[in-house]
């Protein structure tokens, strides 16, 4: 398993207090956002990268673990237990054991464990390493809680896809990573979704936005206009006088709050005014007219 460096990645110090980590996260996620980076494939694995270093520095317990074991810091439980029963081996007068000791290389010592051979190899367990996919799916997929079918070397995984879930949002599936060494537990499956740009609607959070065109006619006078919105259509009022740019609100007629039922996020609508064209000359005329008046 190829070390990585979650103070780099962060880019902070081995001494960032909780409050440094977070800042630093919250920077590089709204910076690496595949939302903002749409067609950046390194601007995505650095966000996968962030989310996951976050979650383990950001978590006192975990940082411990990864500060004192590196990459091993996943075994941190095992080795500990392993270090225990060896250390009563030896006082009881039973077999050596390997002590890397602070700092060391915590690779040899479970590199033994595996290859060894001897009593402790067929008696520890471990977990296995986890396994890492991608899921593309559309707006429209996220908007409603559905099943899909996916294939991780070679074995079909049906999956239940909760509705709102969010552009380079990980979910977890417990035990369906590489099996365990010596009947340890399986590891899991790390699922990282990626959701397509909607062609009419911009998803921010669990609200939508989106520009509607009405008539230079309705935005003076008022009237109405059907519009479409991801779950039907929706019937407007327009007031007279509608500037170009004007904003309204839709309430709840966003997107679903994550395992939040009952919960919905805003629509937001801004209009654009079309200016007629090939215009008579009689409508020349009238806005002639018109334009006396001021």
């Amino acid at each position: 398993m190829e070390f990585i460096d979650y103070y780099k990645v962060l880019g902070i110090d081995k001494s960032a207090s909780e409050d440094d980590i977070k800042k630093a996260y919250r920077k590089l996620a709204r910076k690496l956002h595949p939302d903002l980076n749409p067609n950046d494939k390194e601007a995505q694995h650095k966000f996968q990268q962030i989310n996951e270093a976050n979650e383990v520095l950001s978590d006192p317990e975990k940082r411990k673990k990864y500060d004192t074991y590196g990459k091993d810091w996943q075994h941190a439980d095992q080795f500990e237990q392993q270090k225990r029963s060896r250390a009563q081996q030896q006082n009881t007068g039973g077999q050596q054991y390997y002590d890397s000791g602070e700092g060391g290389d915590f690779s040899s010592f479970f590199d033994s464990m595996f290859g060894g051979g001897g009593r402790s190899s067929r008696q520890t367990k471990f977990r296995g390493q986890d396994y890492n996919a991608e899921l593309k799916l559309n707006l429209t997929d996220a908007l409603l809680t559905h099943q899909q079918t996916l294939t991780v070397n070679g074995k079909n995984i049906r999956i239940t896809i909760p509705a709102g879930i969010e552009n380079g949002q990980v979910i977890k599936l417990k035990g369906y990573g590489a099996p365990g060494v010596n009947g340890g537990p399986s590891g899991d499956l790390l699922i990282t979704f990626v959701i397509s740009q909607h062609p009419t609607f911009k998803r921010l959070g669990n609200d939508l936005y989106t520009t509607v065109k009405i008539d230079l006619y309705t935005a003076l006078l008022g009237g109405e206009t059907t519009i479409e919105t991801l779950t039907g259509k929706v019937k407007l009022t327009v007031k007279p006088e509608t500037q170009p740019g004007a904003k309204i609100r839709l309430k709840g007629k966003g997107f679903p709050v994550y395992k939040k039922e009952g919960e919905t996020g805003d629509l937001y609508i801004t209009y654009e005014v079309e200016l007629p064209i090939n215009l008579t000359e009689e409508q020349k005329k009238l806005f002639i007219e018109l334009s006396k008046l001021k």
